[in-house]
């Protein structure tokens, strides 16, 4: 399809090189690296859950005492499987002795370093069969209750009760929600433990844990039963827990996750090392378990001006997409995010935010894009406001966005009341059904604003792109090329749960995920 912005398909292939570039040298990076947080997902995945009498999660337990013991390098699995040869107790059994102080995993004697990892594989794929499962239980409910048309609607619940996040997302469903998303707790993303079960008090969100994902999981298809439409369900694998929270939500047949590999550098100063190998294996599960990933680079126009800063949206879009790539996530799960955050007073920004948005959905053309609504400049005038949203709604249906998080119109004053929700999602509608094919209808000047604006951001992307290259990424973070925000390499949260692997490393998990995915030999390249 020939593009209605003119872009220059060399100028497109320059940024995906060099932005592939920039993957294979992090790659190889990660490759060589565990973390804390993925020996603790290998457990979760083996079976291990619960809390000791403390009240610390058991993954956290087994994997602090591996990891004090300097065993952590060859893999938290190798020391576990052996535990349970040894003593013949079951997943939550030697975790608990483990947790009481009965066993240390490793001071047990070693049993054949075969037999370690023939009995680990077979627990790990029974693991991973309950992770196809749920792929293909989704699977069999769209195909017999159907979906929204894209757009999908993407509305947001965040009261701090799961319970009652419950009762408003059955409510937002009914009204012709598509996509579900329990924001989380304001600062989860910096505990280094997942919470444990049902919650009930939250600041700003409500805490992603495994039953809360269960309890909303059941209430949604509940729902969906009703409304003859199979409704989506969301929520954060992002932070020091981004792994955990990923198989969690796999485990739970959650259908989307909020998956960035910078969103946490840059907006929650985690460690870059950390991050980068957290967001691989993360990756690796959500493409196995069908998961769409939202990643995050409407957040930088938060920090940064929306018209100067639009190319390092697009830059790191190119950088993101790689990254996916090489975990083995298809295109078709990337859900590259960009925002409609251009000051509403400046002239003609309306055109600037049509360019940005048809540029994105030209360049990504299997991604489903992901739109995020204006917030930096809501103001508290609840009228000005819904009209924001509208004019956002009305981009985002004629550049044939995948995902439109809707906006509300008090936003900036409180969290969305059920009625908030109510009128955003009847004018999203209103909208959409209008203007459906509106885009199929657009053409623009060759010389416009429109495409003039496109064409520079995409010139612009490509040449912050190249001089990454050059500088190395960890240099380009530290000189703050994305948000404005620097991070240092050696900076920022979790750096002391990155450990260099063994040559002997042992993951069950990455290791059949790595096959099943096309990634056992040559990764996959766009």
């Amino acid at each position: 399809m020939a593009s209605k912005l003119y872009l220059d398909p060399q100028l497109v292939a320059r940024g995906r090189a060099a932005a592939g570039q920039i993957a294979d040298d992090m790659d190889a990076f990660i490759r060589q690296r565990t973390t804390i947080a993925v020996e603790r997902t290998a457990l979760r995945l083996f079976g291990v859950d619960g809390v000791d009498a403390d009240g610390v999660p058991l993954p956290n337990r087994v994997a602090d005492q591996v990891h004090e013991a300097g065993g952590l390098a060859g893999g938290v699995a190798r020391w576990w499987v052996n535990g349970r040869l040894q003593t013949g107790l079951g997943p939550q059994e030697l975790a608990e002795a483990v947790g009481d102080g009965m066993v240390t995993l490793t001071e047990l004697p070693l049993a054949p370093e075969e037999e370690i990892r023939r009995a680990g594989r077979r627990w790990a794929e029974e693991a991973l069969d309950r992770i196809r499962g749920n792929r293909r239980d989704r699977d069999h409910r769209i195909a017999r209750l159907g979906e929204g048309p894209q757009p999908y609607l993407y509305v947001i619940v965040a009261t701090g009760n799961i319970y009652e996040d419950v009762v408003q997302a059955k409510a937002a469903a009914r009204q012709g929600a598509d996509i579900i998303a329990v924001i989380r707790s304001t600062g989860q993303s910096l505990l280094d433990y997942v919470p444990y079960g049902a919650t009930t008090e939250g600041f700003g969100g409500t805490y992603a844990t495994q039953e809360n994902f269960r309890i909303m999981r059941a209430a949604l298809d509940e729902v969906g039963e009703e409304v003859g439409r199979y409704i989506r369900l969301c929520n954060y694998c992002s932070g020091l827990c981004m792994p955990e929270i990923a198989a969690m939500g796999a485990m739970e047949r959650l259908d989307v996750m909020l998956n960035d590999a910078l969103y946490g550098i840059l907006f929650r100063d985690i460690n870059p090392e950390r991050t980068l190998v957290d967001q691989a294996f993360s990756r690796m599960l959500n493409s196995f378990a069908g998961v769409i990933i939202n990643t995050g680079e409407d957040n930088y126009l938060t920090t940064a001006d929306a018209v100067e800063a639009a190319h390092t949206v697009l830059a790191s879009q190119f950088i993101n997409e790689q990254f996916a790539l090489r975990a083995g996530l298809p295109e078709e799960q990337m859900g590259l995010g960009h925002a409609f955050e251009m000051n509403p007073m400046l002239e003609d920004g309306f055109l600037y935010e049509l360019a940005q948005a048809q540029m994105v959905r030209e360049i990504f053309p299997k991604a489903p894009i992901k739109y995020m609504p204006p917030t930096k400049h809501m103001t508290g005038n609840i009228f000005r406001g819904h009209v924001q949203d509208a004019l956002f709604n009305l981009v985002g249906v004629a550049t044939q966005q995948g995902i439109q998080l809707l906006g509300m119109m008090t936003e900036q004053i409180h969290t969305p009341l059920v009625h908030d929700r109510h009128l955003a999602i009847e004018s999203a509608r209103y909208i959409f059904n209008n203007a459906r094919h509106l885009g199929d209808e657009l053409t623009f000047k060759p010389d416009g604003i429109i495409v003039r604006r496109a064409q520079t951001v995409l010139q612009e992307a490509v040449a912050l792109l190249e001089r990454i290259v050059d500088i190395g990424f960890f240099e380009a973070l530290a000189k703050g090329l994305f948000a404005d925000v620097k991070r240092s390499r050696q900076g920022g949260r979790g750096r002391a749960g990155v450990v260099l692997r063994d040559p002997d490393y042992f993951n069950p998990f990455e290791e059949r995920l790595r096959v099943e995915l096309g990634l056992s030999g040559q990764e996959v390249r766009a």
